[in-house]
């Protein structure tokens, strides 16, 4: 009898049916050609800008200037005077580069469609840009819809078809640079399932955790009757448990019914802590919401179906089709989706935020949910945004002063859009915080150089403090004898984890200063990198141990003294093994937050099989737990008792939604903005896995079957108008290589063999033993 396909075999057939369709295009037919013409198109950064929303819901109202005046409608606004285009090129070839492309934008669709662009036609530009191409038309004229389209050419001598055509409004004032954003979305959602816990209580059950509110359609004979309604995040013993404890959330409200049939919406009440002057407020049309997944209905009479109980949820809009990645591994694979589900849930202030107990942005918090996002969405401009607020909104720890640089490069090197570099590039200078070194290069914020004028160039209202990680002992309801998450870090005026930092931030902004053609700065960054890394691992590495210490005047070594300058690319190439053996050693040593660059550290010090281990680990201390726990948002810590009060919706533990993608499927720009990328996967003792992973270029895709040390098959397909390096595993010398069936000849670097200048489109590279 035949075997029924399982999940995983169904899931591995996408990306051959993907392949597949990609073949049938082909110039030579107009039908068909019409499937390879540019597609995702975006006006700085935005793949959806002609989006019409109403009250947050969106509508097949197209974007016209009368609807752009109307009352309770929602839409994006332009409001850089020369913004921004970019497109995905596509073809049914390999190794496709565009050549050229032609954008039009006209004032109306008449225009559009008779192919007159009133306000700018860049004619046929010999290019291979397809992304960051500069408005350089007519003044756009603020509170207008305009109208746009590209064609492009290619190397194979192809001409496409015009894209779709795409709509923008300008905003009211026009400025020389500003961040577009869209409006918040709200979706409706009916329970799963509805259970009477008794005569008087129905229980219902929504799945998953999601921010919003309970829009209800009720029945009364009387108009006298009143019911009680609870909402939660945690159940306990078959009910929503009141009392969860920390930052859990349980509400209930009371309503009174009219008579006869009606629709109720349950209007949130304000909480003091995260509605405060520091709270990233909810706009009018969605109005306040709760994270919750479970509601019981008290005292209500009357039968009761699923379409009667809505939760509209919110969010930045998200669309789950444009990632996807399945594995051989079921715990992996429910870690992925509880990561990538977490982008979209905690998305909902349209600002990256700390989860529900604060909904603050935080430096910390918004470097992870930015990679996050990167690797399940492509979606830039939430990401920028939450940077460029915290630029000027900025949080006490050191570290994190510091990850506004990091963030500033991550960026860059995911959309190869510069202009928010060069509009915040003086304060990026400053967040290195370069000003507080001594002579060696280190940095302190205990030895005096912490100045008023300091606190004014990083736009901090508070006291600087170091970190390490959250939270420490003796806080937040941590006993004085309970181990917070440092590893028992041993805090001193120099701080080996801050000074990696400080390294680290030094060399992104030497390379930014380059791409800004500011040479001379850019120089003066390097010498800075390279003159603390001289003194770093001179003063901080114990001789004897060849591990890091965690600061000067302390011979403490933890967890993180070691797994940050593994990640940041401090460590000697001598040193490597051993700090890969102590960090072994330590285990989960670290919180949620600090497990982002655990995994890094891990992966980039090529010990991948420890990688795969922790990511799929079903100890306590595990991404596994929290979904154990209950919890279908990835939480603030790995349990209740490591965070007392801890929440159930915070994004900064959802590190394996761009883990898996960046290290673990090996899915990293090259260049900014994708034009080369290399692909380089460490699957370990893991058999298979794909994943779909979106780029501002087009999506990559990426298939492998290992049998370790026998036999491992790589199928990519990557999107036109780039190239790939591939890193293959290399076992021996003895170890056939083919490509498309073909010998490939490579280098070796380790413990990889480098096949660098793959073209666009499919490749299948096949290893095995001889």
């Amino acid at each position: 009898m035949k075997q029924p396909a399982t999940s995983h075999q169904k899931s591995l057939s996408r990306i051959a049916i993907l392949i597949v369709l990609l073949s049938f295009c082909s110039p030579t037919t107009a039908s068909i050609n019409e499937k390879c013409k540019p597609t995702g198109m975006s006006v700085n950064l935005l793949t959806h800008a002609d989006q019409v929303f109403l009250n947050g819901y969106p509508v097949n109202t197209p974007l016209n200037e009368a609807v752009s005046h109307r009352e309770n409608f929602q839409f994006t606004e332009i409001a850089q005077q020369q913004p921004f285009f970019g497109w995905v090129v596509n073809s049914d070839r390999n190794n496709t580069i565009q050549t050229a492309y032609r954008i039009i934008v006209a004032s109306t669709p008449e225009n559009i469609q008779n192919e007159t662009g009133d306000f700018w036609d860049s004619g046929k530009v010999e290019s291979s840009q397809s992304i960051n191409i500069n408005y350089t038309g007519k003044p756009l004229e603020p509170g207008k819809v305009y109208f746009w389209k590209v064609k492009t050419w290619d190397n194979h001598g192809n001409e496409s078809p015009w894209s779709s055509v795409s709509q923008f409004k300008t905003a009211a004032k026009l400025v020389d640079y500003a961040t577009a954003r869209y409006p918040l979305q709200k979706q409706d959602q009916f329970p799963v399932s509805i259970k009477a816990i008794s005569n008087a209580i129905r229980f219902t059950d929504f799945e998953k955790n999601a921010f919003g509110r309970l829009r209800l359609t009720l029945f009364s004979k009387t108009g006298t009757d009143t019911i009680a309604i609870h909402f939660g995040e945690v159940k306990k013993e078959g009910t929503i448990d009141r009392k969860p404890g920390g930052s859990r959330r349980y509400y209930n409200y009371i309503l009174a019914l009219k008579g006869g049939w009606n629709t109720y919406i349950i209007a949130i009440r304000p909480d003091k802590r995260n509605t405060g002057p520091a709270a990233i407020p909810m706009p009018e049309y969605v109005g306040d919401v709760i994270p919750f997944r479970y509601c019981e209905i008290e005292g209500y009479n009357q039968p009761i179906e699923k379409h009667q109980i809505v939760r509209e949820t919110v969010f930045y809009p998200f669309d789950e089709t444009e990632s996807y990645f399945s594995s051989s591994d079921t715990i992996l694979n429910q870690v992925w989706d509880l990561c990538k589900y977490s982008m979209k849930a905690t998305s909902f202030t349209g600002t990256y935020v700390d989860g529900d107990r604060e909904r603050i942005p935080y430096e910390a918090d918004a470097l992870i949910n930015q990679l996050g996002h990167y690797g399940v969405a492509r979606e830039f401009s939430i990401a920028r945004y939450s940077h460029e607020y915290l630029l000027h909104h900025a949080t006490w720890p050191t570290e994190w002063i510091l990850q506004s640089v990091l963030m500033a490069w991550n960026d860059y090197l995911h959309t190869g859009n510069s202009e928010s570099l060069e509009n915040f590039y003086t304060d990026l200078k400053a967040k290195t915080l370069l000003t507080l070194a001594d002579e060696s290069g280190f940095i302190s914020t205990t030895t005096g150089k912490v100045t008023p004028e300091v606190y004014k160039s990083i736009h901090l209202k508070d006291k600087l403090r170091d970190i390490v990680d959250w939270p420490h002992t003796g806080i937040l309801g941590l006993g004085k004898n309970e181990a917070g998450e440092t590893d028992g870090f041993v805090f001193q005026d120099i701080n080996t984890v801050v000074n990696a930092y400080h390294y680290f931030a030094l060399n992104v902004m030497g390379t930014i200063a380059a791409q800004l053609g500011k040479e001379d700065e850019s120089e003066f960054y390097s010498n800075q990198a390279a003159k603390l890394k001289q003194g770093f691992n001179a003063q901080l590495i114990d001789k004897k141990r060849k591990i890091y210490i965690d600061g000067i005047g302390t011979d403490h070594s933890s967890l993180h003294a070691n797994m940050f300058p593994l990640a940041f690319g401090l460590a000697p190439e001598k040193n490597i093994a051993t700090i890969n053996e102590f960090i072994q050693s330590r285990g989960m040593a670290c919180s949620v937050y600090g497990s982002q660059f655990l995994m890094e550290a891990i992966y980039d010090g090529n010990n991948a099989e420890y990688g795969l281990q922790l990511l799929s680990s079903t100890d306590e201390r595990s991404w596994y737990n929290m979904i154990r726990a209950g919890s279908t948002i990835s939480m603030e810590a790995w349990d209740n008792k490591y965070k007392p009060n801890q929440d159930w919706n915070h994004a900064w533990g959802a590190a394996p939604a761009n883990i898996i993608p960046r290290k673990l499927m090996g899915i990293e720009p090259l260049e900014p903005g994708f034009g080369k990328i290399r692909i380089k996967p460490q699957p370990a003792s893991l058999e298979s896995a794909e994943i779909k992973c979106p780029t501002i270029r087009g999506d990559v895709l990426v298939l492998f079957k290992n049998q370790s040390q026998k036999s491992f098959v790589l199928n990519i397909t990557i999107p036109a108008n780039t190239s790939a390096t591939v890193y293959l595993p290399f076992w021996n010398k003895l170890q056939k290589v083919t490509m498309n069936g073909e010998p490939v000849s490579f280098t070796r670097e380790g413990e990889f063999a480098i096949i660098k200048d793959i073209g666009s489109g499919n490749t299948i590279f096949e290893i095995s033993n001889r």
